[in-house]
């Protein structure tokens, strides 16, 4: 997964250690939690995919809950109590993906269509969760976010 492998390159050069956990159902998750807790996280990174969105607020509370700070690939979670997000809408993506199924609908084959990537990315910061988690945020990442929610 190409997230999981900027995230790798990106510890190494801060020289972090990360540790990737599968989950292929919902039961999974407890689980997930119970050996997390056990290593003692510094932080929750959420690499989504569609079960991993679905069940967000979960781990989004269970990050809170343990005081654990948490980033999130859509930015839309944030206002639940994530830490930070910084990715594409979710809106923005259905209504792109509505748009092509609306061209193929009128005809067009989609071996045709474009292959396109998210251009626009949000960066939104929850001050409310920095102060619960002690954590202070630079001023210049606060200016450079799109959304600060106080």
């Amino acid at each position: 997964m190409r997230s999981w492998s900027e995230a790798q390159d990106a510890a190494r050069v801060l020289q972090l250690t990360l540790r990737s956990e599968e989950v292929r159902g919902p039961a999974d998750f407890d689980r997930v939690f119970a050996e997390m807790m056990r290593e003692h996280p510094a932080a929750l990174l959420l690499i989504s995919d569609g079960l991993v969105l679905q069940h967000a607020l979960q781990s989004v509370d269970f990050a809170a809950r343990n005081r654990i700070p948490s980033m999130l690939e859509h930015s839309e979670l944030v206002a639940a109590g994530a830490l930070i997000g910084y990715g594409p809408r979710i809106a923005d993506l259905w209504r792109r993906a509505a748009n092509y199924v609306d061209k193929i609908f009128k005809g067009a084959k989609p071996a045709d269509l474009p292959v396109e990537q998210p251009i626009k990315f949000e960066l939104v910061i929850n001050l409310k969760t920095a102060k619960a988690l002690g954590l202070t945020i630079p001023q210049t990442l606060l200016l450079r976010a799109d959304q600060v929610i106080e």
